[in-house]
């Protein structure tokens, strides 16, 4: 057994890039080196800034002989056939064996390969995965043809066994393998050898180079929270940004510095985001104020004097940077302070989405959004005028200078100009909380006008799209519209909320409709089977077009794409265009069954992560109310829960039972047995037994659904597990009587309705 060392030294390669090009080292290697014939014990990859490093234990000195027998062509084939066997073999006639086949005599051929050395092996694939290394962006150099993400300078390649350790020998573009390498870029000098990994890593250690990630990431964390904690100050947590300073230097050496009172004024986020996006440095808070006050930067060297120059050189350039932010802070007070009625108007002219229907410029979108979180907040017990003015105000720092500068401030400054403007804490909340929740772990709104505020943003996005059907299709989102749907999943959930979501749907949709206003009525009301018609005498004007203009007389006649095509070209009026997608907009018929569906698949994923069975929530979803996501989630929930328990999956055993004679009988009968079960045709005791079960069951889950006491219902219903398992063991349905048969056929079906008044239990598996 032997240990591969391999480190790739270049130029500085970018942070963001390091991660994955270690893991895709790893995996391109060791997958050659296990395809080639060899095998390993363990491999590790690392990175710095100016090298990739991959150690490997445990290889085999060799890969094992290979003996292959491929069955060639008949002996009596054409002379083509059997040349090409031969070429694909590397053989000649005479090597080939004739061998009796159930058809004739066939050629077959023996193909032996010898173990190969692992240096050879280790060369051919070091050499391929250099030269087919999958940066993301990548440069050539010099004269040669080789592409790597900075300037390759070497390559070290050792392979060490018992007897020692042996460079391997290999060339690419001129760059030869060796068991040499360098340490840090100026505090170490000259290249020096290596004949292990652990000797690697003592001597880069030595040389001011910290191999490991993590361990650069510990050495910059604690130093920081050190010079923090010897200011009375804390350093506030940014795991990303940790990430991506390791990978900036290969010694880190942490330096704290204070922000000039001049700028202290600032909110502490503006502080943070214009020192991390321009600097990348770690803020620094004050834990009694909460106030950012200092910052902390990361040299890639140590000096003489401490670091000082080098701090004072970072603070006349965060001064610059923040005296910029200075300014956007101030200008935009000036106008929050007058009502942002500033950059309300220039919302007017920032197109929220164009293709096929414009969905409008922001202003627009910005009313429909207040029409409707003044819909929903009464659902949601928010003060209607207050959810309205929410949501009117909520996006207006989409024109500030503050986040024309820094975008992913976009609504937390909204909510410092809303507070500057005097509208109080709830717009202000909702400017801040309305994108939320943007991802699985983020925090969801609880406020109300918030929630109202976050529903009609997110319901008016994916109303309009749908509108325009424009959905996500397979794995392309370009408008996250998935991670809309789940933040109003969450909303929903989160809050508790009740009511039904397609009527919501369904006024959001009004405010794209309205638009157009007699068309759109016409449209809405009129036909709901989903044909687009020829409509006569409008008389209404859309963007300056007239609609009515583009559409020939006559009605309930579909217009085809052609005739629409000819009506256009024969009308010289301004705005056809827009006319045209008009018409393209998508009946609501058909629009918010479609989303809720989208919906209902979100809802499926989101609970799967919970451990809710998809196909516990079909037969959830095939109930009435489906609509209404927290009693959908509420009736899963306990669905599922009762499904785990014994009598739960014995009941499911014979309600399927049930459902199955009974569907079987009335298909062969053609009758629907559904009325008429007596128990005075009852002819033994577990029928009676049965027919008394399902009485009290019916009479506790009849008012426990009403009560939405799903847990109650459930508990009904696993009473019954015993009655009915005693009526198939003890009773034939099918009896040679037709009246009892047909007594016990309907008695069937009263377990069917009961069992299917909680959920739908044909489509749970099992």
């Amino acid at each position: 057994m032997a240990d591969l060392l391999i480190e790739l030294f270049s130029e500085e390669i970018p942070a963001r890039m390091q991660a994955k090009a270690r893991e895709d080292l790893r995996s391109l290697v060791t997958n050659g080196l296990v395809e080639a014939g060899l095998t390993y014990a363990s491999a590790g990859a690392f990175s710095t800034p100016r090298r990739l490093t991959l150690a490997i234990e445990g290889l085999t000195a060799e890969s094992r002989p290979v003996r292959e027998e491929r069955k060639g062509p008949n002996t009596t084939a054409p002379a083509a056939a059997i040349e090409g066997f031969l070429r694909s073999t590397g053989l000649t006639l005479e090597q080939l064996e004739r061998r009796a086949d159930k058809k004739g005599e066939v050629f077959f051929a023996v193909i032996e390969k010898p173990g190969r050395a692992a240096p050879a092996i280790i060369a051919e694939v070091l050499e391929a995965t250099i030269r087919n290394f999958p940066w993301p962006k990548s440069m050539r150099w010099g004269n040669g043809t080789l592409r790597w993400v900075r300037p390759l300078h070497s390559i070290l390649c050792l392979l060490s066994d018992d007897t020692g350790a042996h460079v391997v020998p290999m060339s690419v573009e001129g760059i030869t393998a060796g068991n040499t390498t360098e340490g840090h870029r100026f505090l170490s000098q000259g290249r020096f050898p290596v004949n292990s990994f652990d000797d690697y890593a003592v001597k880069l250690k030595r040389a001011h180079v910290m191999l490991d990630t993590a361990e650069r990431e510990a050495a910059i964390w604690q130093g920081a929270q050190n010079l923090a904690f010897a200011a009375g100050l804390e350093v506030v947590e940014d795991k990303g940004l940790l990430t991506e300073v390791a990978g900036l230097v290969e010694w880190p050496v942490p330096l704290m510095g204070r922000i000039a009172d001049a700028f202290l004024h600032l909110p502490p986020e503006v502080l943070q985001t214009s020192m991390k996006e321009h600097q990348k440095f770690f803020s620094v808070r004050n834990p009694k104020t909460g106030r950012i006050e200092g910052f902390v930067t990361v040299a890639n060297t140590e000096t003489t004097d401490h670091g000082a120059t080098i701090l004072k050189g970072n603070q006349k350039v965060l001064t610059a940077r923040l005296s910029d932010a200075r300014f956007f802070w101030e200008n935009d007070l000036r106008v929050a302070k007058a009502g942002m009625g500033e950059w309300l108007d220039g919302l007017k002219s920032v197109t929220f989405h164009n293709a096929f229907l414009r969905l409008g410029s922001q202003a627009e979108r910005i009313a429909r959004i207040a029409a409707l979180a003044r819909e929903i907040a009464p659902l949601i017990k928010a003060d209607p005028e207050v959810a309205e003015k929410a949501a009117r105000y909520a996006k207006a720092d989409l024109r500030s200078a503050m986040v024309g500068e820094f975008p992913e401030l976009q609504g937390l400054m909204g909510m410092y100009y809303a507070m500057q403007a005097g509208f109080g804490d709830d717009v202000a909340f909702a400017a801040r909380d309305h994108y939320s929740p943007l991802g699985p772990t983020d925090d969801v709104p609880t406020a109300p006008v918030s929630v109202a505020v976050a529903l009609a943003d997110k319901i008016d996005t994916l109303t309009g799209f749908w509108a325009i059907d424009e959905k996500p299709t397979g794995s392309k989102d370009p408008f996250a519209l998935r991670r809309a749907a789940l933040g109003v999943i969450r909303l929903v959930l989160g809050n508790k909320l009740r009511g039904s979501l397609s009527l919501v749907c369904s006024s959001a949709l009004e405010g794209y409709f309205d638009r157009g206003q007699q068309l759109s009525q016409y449209v809405r009301f009129t036909y709901p089977d989903g044909q687009y018609r020829r409509i006569s005498g409008v008389g209404r004007t859309f963007r300056d077009a007239p609609v009515g203009a583009i559409f020939a007389e006559g009605v309930n006649e579909p217009l085809s794409d052609e005739e629409l095509k000819t009506h256009i070209s024969s009308h010289t009026i301004p705005g056809n265009d827009v006319a045209n997608e008009v018409y393209r907009l998508r009946l609501p018929y058909s629009v918010v069954p479609d989303l809720l569906s989208f919906f209902h698949d979100r809802l499926k994923v989101f609970l799967k992560d919970q451990g809710i069975r998809h196909d516990v929530i079909d037969a959830c979803l095939a109930m009435p109310g489906n609509d209404d996501l927290t009693l959908l989630v509420k009736r899963a929930e306990a669905l599922a829960a009762f499904l785990k328990t014994e009598d739960g999956t014995n009941l499911l055993q014979g309600f399927k039972r049930a459902n199955n004679i009974l569907t079987q009988a009335e298909q062969k009968d053609g009758v629907e047995y559904s009325f008429g079960a007596d128990p005075k045709f009852a002819e033994t005791d577990e029928e009676r037994t049965l027919f008394a079960a399902l009485d009290r069951a019916e009479a506790t889950i009849t008012p426990a659904m009403k009560a939405e006491d799903f847990p109650a219902a459930m508990a009904a219903m696993a009473a019954l597990r015993a009655p009915i398992d005693g009526f198939f063991t003890s009773v034939q349905v099918n009896a040679d009587n037709p009246i009892t048969r047909r007594n016990r056929l309907n008695l069937l079906h009263r377990i069917r309705a009961i069992c299917s008044g909680v959920a739908d239990l044909t489509k749970v598996e099992g």
